[in-house]
C-alpha cells in the first residue's frame, strides 16, 4: 500500500490518509472477528430442546433496528457462549449471563458479550445464554414486539422454557466445572429485563444441582417471573438494580424482589439510579448508571467471589 507524502511538509496527503484509515479499520474488524471466532459455543441440549421439539424457526440476527444494538431472535436451540479469563487471573467464579429483549429477542452485545468481556477481566468465567424465545414472523423483532398486542399471554409459555434453559445452563456449568477451572460452589446467574425474569425465576426454582450461588436480576420484569413457592429457604444472595425512570415502570418490581429476599431473611443489595431508562446494559449514556457493572463487581468482591 502506497501512502502519499507532501514533499514540503512531510504530511500524509488526503489520499494516503484515507488509505491508512481503511487499512486500520479493516485490520480492527478482522481482529474483532478473530476474537469472536475463538469463543466456544456449547449446545445446551443433545437433540431438540425439551418442550419445543416441533419448533421449526431458524435463529437469526438483526443489526439495524429500533433498539440500535445487535439482537438475536428465533432461538430454538439454546446455547452457551464461553468467555474464559486468562489462567493467571481466573478466580474460580462463573456466571451465566442472560440478555434481555422481551422474550422476542436477545440484546446479545450490550447485555451479553460486553458484560462477559468486562467480567473476564475480573477473573470470572462467563457463559452467555441464548435461551428460547417467542417465534417472530418478521425479520425485525424490535418492531414486532410492539404490534403483538398484550404480551403476557404470548410470553408466559416461553418463560417456562427459558427457566428450564437457565436451570440447564447452571447444571451444565456445575457438571463441567473442572473442565473450565470453576469452583462448583461459585456459579451464579445475571440477567437483564426479560433475562432478569429468567435469572430471578432460576433463583426461586431449582434442584440442588441447578441452584445458583448468587443471582443478579437487572431491571428485571419480575411480574413475568415464575415465583414457585416464593423465596426458597436456601435462596442465593441477590444483587438487584434498575433505574427509577425506567419507561416500562419496572423499578418498583426491582424493589419488590429486594423486599421479598429481605422478608425471607436472605442477603440482598438494591441499587436504584435516578436516571438510566431501560435496557441500558453496557451502553454509554454519560450517566452514573454507566458504571452499574462496577457496583456489581464491588458486590462480588464483598461476597468473596473475586478472590482466588
Amino acid at each position: 500500500m502506497a501512502i502519499g507524502i507532501d514533499g514540503k511538509s512531510g504530511a500524509v496527503n488526503n489520499r494516503g490518509m484515507k488509505s491508512m484509515r481503511y487499512f486500520l479499520a479493516t485490520l480492527f474488524s478482522l481482529l474483532c472477528l478473530n476474537v469472536v471466532a475463538q469463543e466456544k459455543v456449547i449446545r445446551l441440549y443433545d437433540g431438540p430442546a425439551p418442550g419445543s421439539e416441533d419448533w421449526k424457526q431458524t435463529e437469526q440476527e438483526n443489526r439495524t433496528n429500533l433498539w440500535q444494538t445487535p439482537v438475536v431472535f428465533n432461538v430454538a436451540n439454546p446455547t452457551l457462549t464461553v468467555f474464559q479469563p486468562d489462567p493467571g487471573t481466573a478466580n474460580g467464579t462463573a456466571v451465566v449471563i442472560c440478555p434481555g429483549g422481551a422474550f422476542f429477542a436477545l440484546s446479545i452485545d450490550s447485555e451479553g458479550f460486553d458484560v462477559a468481556r468486562y467480567l473476564v477481566k475480573k477473573g470470572v468465567t462467563c457463559f452467555v445464554l441464548k435461551y428460547r424465545l417467542v417465534e417472530c414472523k418478521t425479520d425485525d423483532p424490535t418492531r414486532e414486539v410492539m404490534t403483538r398486542g398484550p404480551l403476557e399471554p404470548v410470553v408466559a409459555p416461553i418463560v417456562k422454557l427459558a427457566l428450564a434453559d437457565g436451570n440447564a445452563a447452571i447444571g451444565y456449568v456445575r457438571k463441567h466445572a473442572a473442565d473450565y477451572g470453576v469452583n462448583p460452589n461459585r456459579i451464579g446467574i445475571i440477567g437483564f429485563s426479560a433475562g432478569g425474569t429468567v435469572a430471578v425465576s432460576v433463583a426461586m426454582n431449582y434442584a440442588p444441582e441447578t441452584r445458583p450461588d448468587f443471582a443478579a436480576p437487572i431491571y428485571a420484569a419480575y411480574g413475568w417471573a415464575i415465583k414457585g413457592n416464593g423465596v426458597p429457604n436456601d435462596a442465593p444472595p441477590a444483587f438487584v438494580l434498575a433505574a427509577s425512570d425506567d419507561p416500562l415502570g419496572l423499578a418498583p418490581q426491582s424493589v419488590e424482589i429486594y423486599q421479598a429476599w429481605i422478608a425471607a431473611g436472605k442477603s440482598a443489595e438494591l441499587h436504584l439510579y435516578s436516571k438510566g431508562g431501560h435496557g441500558f446494559g453496557m451502553r454509554t449514556q454519560h450517566l452514573p448508571s454507566d458504571h452499574w457493572i462496577d457496583r456489581f463487581a464491588d458486590w462480588l468482591e464483598v461476597q468473596g467471589l473475586l478472590k482466588k
